[in-house]
């Protein structure tokens, strides 16, 4: 079997779903081609939420995409008729010199962003659920919130299908090469030809992306809900909001409670690097659940028992940036990769990128930062 089309997606998760959005709705013939069950769990597109922000303490520079990912999450919204986005504070804590707080400070004066500084104590006031040292120092933004994640994916699958988009569930890619001023794809079930293709193959661009340039590596990192213990109330998002804590050793953020299984809170980068997804264990056992303990003693003391975690992979750049642009070699060839733990906000304005590079080469969002020609 060989079929031909404009574009064909590698990877239709969080990513791949909003590009092959974006290319659907401009009229292009779309293949998307997804390994797993559509909306699967074996990715970094699950969980049942992830944290959106503006104030963002990576770089400045992702500060406009975020604000575009706003736009486009309401958008998308609009277009189904389906709720995606709550609205909530982000409260990004640390102690002196902590390195996100510092961050997000300098996002905020960049870009002239509205948020509110807190020492430890006012925090523990204002959100009477934690117990952060006195020392500790905080930043309140309000332009921020959490996204349903698995909705999200889903309703960009729905929409790029409505717009014409052709998705082959649970169908894996063996190889890709370029033909001509084309791409060929083989599949389990067959050869497909396109003029351009879009790789976003989550932590398979491992193997999918070798020569992209940027090492790429994959860390395993779990997802854990706790119940919101004899005072619920504490933990609803109208008096918790979603936080990032830079806690020496084991930083870590979390979610309010938005039903029977609690906050959600998990740790962010620590776990060891592995070379491909073939190594991570898929089970949360009890090692995982006690790193986050100490954490959730000292300064989440009202969480009571665990009541379910999930396995999600991190794919890692060595600086923690994204890595979005054309191949290196091949300038029909779109990647999107390396999303290091952060990415997901970012979905329909990658999804808008991807289309444009697709398209055209070039992209008016600066991406200079996410360059697959970087060295490190």
């Amino acid at each position: 079997m060989s079929q031909s089309f404009d574009v064909i997606v590698l990877g239709v998760g969080g990513m791949g779903s909003a590009a092959c959005f974006e290319l659907a709705r401009r009229g292009r013939r779309v293949l998307g081609l997804e390994q797993f069950p559509l909306v699967h769990a074996r990715g970094s597109s699950h969980g049942h939420t992830r944290i959106i922000r503006t104030a963002y303490a990576e770089h400045p520079s992702y500060v406009p995409l975020a604000r575009r990912a706003f736009e486009k999450w309401y958008e998308l919204e609009q277009l189904t008729g389906r709720h995606l986005l709550t609205e909530c504070p982000c409260l990004n804590a640390g102690p002196p010199g902590s390195e996100h707080v510092e961050g997000v400070r300098a996002s905020v004066r960049t870009h002239n962003l509205a948020a509110e500084e807190l020492t430890g104590d006012e925090i523990n006031r204002r959100y009477p659920a934690f117990r952060f040292p006195g020392d500790f120092t905080g930043v309140v933004e309000q332009a921020a919130g959490f996204l349903f994640v698995e909705e999200c994916v889903r309703s960009h699958i729905d929409s790029a299908i409505s717009f014409g988009a052709e998705i082959h569930p649970e169908e894996a890619v063996r190889a890709w090469k370029v033909v001509g001023d084309g791409v060929e794809v083989t599949t389990d079930r067959g050869t497909y030809r396109a003029a351009k293709l879009v790789v976003t193959a989550g932590a398979w661009a491992t193997k999918l992306l070798a020569s992209v340039g940027v090492p790429l590596r994959v860390m395993r990192q779990v997802l854990l809900w706790f119940a919101a213990g004899q005072r619920p109330e504490l933990f609803r998002r109208d008096r918790f909001p979603i936080f990032i804590a830079d806690v020496p050793g084991v930083p870590f953020y979390g979610l309010p409670a938005i039903d029977a299984f609690g906050a959600k809170v998990a740790r962010h980068y620590g776990a060891s690097e592995l070379p491909d997804p073939d190594g991570v264990e898929w089970d949360v056992n009890s090692a995982d659940v006690d790193v986050m303990r100490e954490n959730l003693t000292t300064m989440l003391p009202g969480l009571g028992t665990f009541t379910k975690g999930q396995v999600c992979m991190y794919t890692v750049t060595p600086d923690r940036h994204f890595v979005i642009d054309l191949h290196p070699e091949f300038p029909q060839v779109c990647v999107a990769c390396g999303f290091s733990g952060h990415g997901f906000k970012f979905a329909p304005t990658v999804g808008e990128i991807l289309a444009d590079l697709a398209d055209g080469g070039a992209t008016k969002h600066d991406i200079s930062l996410f360059s697959a020609r970087r060295t490190r």
